[in-house]
Order: C-alpha cells, then sequence, then structure tokens
C-alpha cells in the first residue's frame, strides 16, 4: 500500500536521494565517504569504512566499526529494544572527557540475516552529538528522538520522525 506522504515527495535533484526511493525492509549498503563525529570537543571517531541503512522515508543511519572509535568512548549499558528488521539491539553511553550522552550509540550484536554487516558497528545519534559530518558536510538530525537518521543536502524527504509522522 502506497503512503500518502509519498504524493508530497521531494523530487530529488541532481545527486540527490529520495528517502522514498529507499526500500522497506532496509538496505544495508557500503559506503567509502568520510564519516567524523565530535563530542566532547575531541573526534571520536573518524572512518571511510561504514554502512549506510536506507529504509523507506528515514534518512540513512550510519553504523561505524566499533574499532574506530577512540578508546573508552562507547560504554555498553544495560537494556535492549527490537527491530522488526534487524534484531535486538544494545546501546552504549557515549563519554568524551567529563562529557556523556546516555544511550547515544547503539549496535546489534547479534543481527538477523542480511544484516551481518551491522555486527561490528555502532551508530550514533547525531542530534546528542556536537558535530557529526558526511564527506566534510555537517549533518541535521532526523527529528524526533528515535530513529537517529543523518541529513545532508544529497537527501530529500519527507522524512518521518517529527510530530505527526509516527503512523506512516
Amino acid at each position: 500500500m502506497r503512503n500518502p506522504m509519498q504524493s508530497r515527495r521531494t523530487p530529488p535533484g541532481p545527486g540527490q536521494e529520495s528517502v522514498w526511493d529507499y526500500p522497506r525492509p532496509p538496505r544495508v549498503e557500503r559506503t567509502t565517504m568520510v564519516i567524523e563525529v565530535w563530542f566532547g570537543g575531541q573526534v571520536i571517531v573518524s572512518t571511510d569504512s561504514a554502512v549506510r541503512v536506507l529504509e523507506t522515508s528515514h534518512p540513512p543511519v550510519y553504523y561505524l566499526p566499533l574499532a574506530d572509535f577512540a578508546p573508552g568512548v562507547l560504554v555498553p549499558v544495560e537494556g535492549t529494544t527490537h527491530c522488526e528488521f534487524k534484531g535486538a539491539a544494545s546501546y552504549f553511553d557515549v563519554v568524551a572527557g567529563s562529557t556523556r550522552s546516555p544511550r547515544g550509540a547503539w549496535t546489534y550484536p547479534s543481527p538477523v540475516r542480511g544484516y551481518e554487516d551491522l555486527a561490528s558497528r555502532a551508530a550514533i545519534y547525531p542530534s546528542r552529538m556536537e558535530r557529526c559530518t558526511v564527506d566534510g558536510e555537517t549533518v541535521q538530525a532526523q527529528e524526533g528522538d528515535f530513529y537517529g537518521g543523518w541529513v545532508t543536502g544529497a537527501i530529500v524527504g519527507p522524512f518521518k520522525g517529527g510530530t505527526g509522522t509516527w503512523g506512516w
């Protein structure tokens, strides 16, 4: 069934992608774009070995290799959630110096088949960091506090996550 919001879809321009062209269930794809995250006044991760998860109506979520994070930045915490596609997620507090973001990152340590590339990676909520970039472009956080998508000039919506979009 077609989502009524797709009729309000922003047509992508040259070099852009529409989140309405992303699949459901989501697709995982590797990227060599340089992803950097600043927190606590420092770069806590810089990598060109990320994967991004693309799902209908959502900006991409970048999953960064655990090995590329600065030592001690990701502190495992109790509690899990469940994604209908990827399986059980575990969480990290993100810590840099005296700055802490409770449950600011998550991972799928044992994802379901098709999402194995996520097992050795963590995603970051950009809204909880000082700055996140994709190939040098500062991202905007996806609205809401649940999905964690990264909005850049290369992505057009409308995006799920904000007020009134829960049922999309």
